[in-house]
């Protein structure tokens, strides 16, 4: 069974996208930790819908439930429980074409592997609402190695091609503070123009998040097979939608001479670092201290309003599809606060194994 991540700080995952409800237990948290609704309400408002035109029409609150775990503003040590509760799911549309194979979707690969039993409604366990529950357990993590001073911040670099260039700061108040969560205004701008032109076209477009890190401490990891980036990338992976993950330079490295991709150690303030960080921050699968950069490729929302072809599973016969609901023209905004927070469950997992956060916290 795929539903749980982590050792140490482990999540389970469950609920559907029309289910009565998505949520997260997480099991292993400290006890001690202050943690209230509102601190996670403020992750999970990141990722709603907002008003932009990327944005699916899903009128969902989806206002934290802490169901377990909490006790006087105080986690117990106890597994945390917390859920959001589906109230706007609307699926009367999916029961006319649920023998319709949407592509792009999960839908003939989850057919075949239970039997036609999943639930198909709006993706089901499958659906990208499911990482409501990412978020909630991710703002629990982020509180956590904020004893530790990590502190992370994802941001959109790229949606349809148009790429953000031109900023020299990455403000968490802009990122915050604008539809498209990208660093600079002026780039940004053009992107809703991209998703603009998609959108009247029945289109999607996909794009590329980032993801820092800072402050990480020296160590993390554990090699050979649980790499700090192959648990890392197994975590973004874990996102519906991404489909490409990469670390500091990337596959840039494939055109880059050893002399230029080899990070130098010098001594700062009596610290090591690296002059560049062409390595984003891991070397052999183990913290080096700089900050970890990560790029996740976003594809396009897979929803789209033009006529498809695709196949009726139940007459097993060719047909055509096209698409109605409430869609994202642009799923990657949306995204960014869940790479954020599969980075910090994946740090403050790590965190844990290495003793850097204690399991009572005082």
């Amino acid at each position: 069974m795929g539903n749980s991540l982590g050792k140490k700080f482990v999540i389970t995952s469950f609920g559907e996208s029309h289910g009565r409800c998505i949520g997260i237990v997480i099991d292993g948290c400290p006890a001690g930790l202050a943690i209230t609704e509102k601190d996670i309400q403020i992750e999970l408002d990141n990722r709603k819908p907002g008003n932009a035109i990327s944005s699916t029409k899903r009128a969902e609150e989806d206002k934290v439930d802490i169901l377990s775990g909490v006790f006087n503003g105080y986690t117990t040590g106890a597994p945390i429980c917390l859920a959001v509760w589906n109230e706007d799911a609307k699926s009367e549309s999916y029961e006319k074409t649920k023998d319709l194979m949407r592509p792009g979707h999960a839908d003939y690969t989850a057919f075949m592997k239970y039997g036609g039993f999943n639930d198909y409604r709006g993706g089901g366990r499958f659906s990208g609402r499911n990482t409501a529950g990412f978020v909630m357990a991710g703002a629990v993590a982020q509180k956590l190695l904020d004893s530790t001073g990590v502190k992370i911040l994802a941001h959109t670099v790229e949606i349809g091609g148009v790429r953000a260039d031109s900023y020299d700061v990455i403000s968490a108040d802009v990122v915050n503070n604008n539809p498209l969560r990208c660093a600079d205004l002026r780039d940004a701008a053009k992107m809703l123009a991209a998703i603009e032109k998609a959108r009247k076209a029945g289109d999607s477009l996909g794009g590329i998040i980032e993801g820092i890190a800072i402050n990480v401490p020296v160590g993390l990891g554990e090699p050979i097979f649980d790499t700090l980036e192959g648990d890392l990338a197994k975590a973004l992976f874990s996102i519906p939608a991404i489909k490409g993950v990469e670390f500091g330079a990337g596959f840039g490295v494939a055109q880059m001479k050893g002399s230029k991709n080899n990070d130098a150690f010098r001594i700062k303030r009596g610290k090591v670092v690296t002059a560049t960080n062409y390595g984003g921050g891991i070397l052999g699968g183990i913290s080096s201290g700089m900050p970890i950069f990560i790029r996740a490729a976003v594809k396009p929302t897979p929803s789209i309003s033009q006529k498809q072809k695709t196949v009726n599973i139940a007459k097993m016969e060719n047909a055509e599809l096209e698409i109605k609901g409430r869609h994202d023209v642009c799923i990657v905004p949306r995204a960014v606060p869940v790479v954020a927070a599969m980075m910090a469950i994946t740090l403050c997992d790590f965190a844990l194994q290495a003793g850097i956060i204690p399991e009572v916290i005082k």
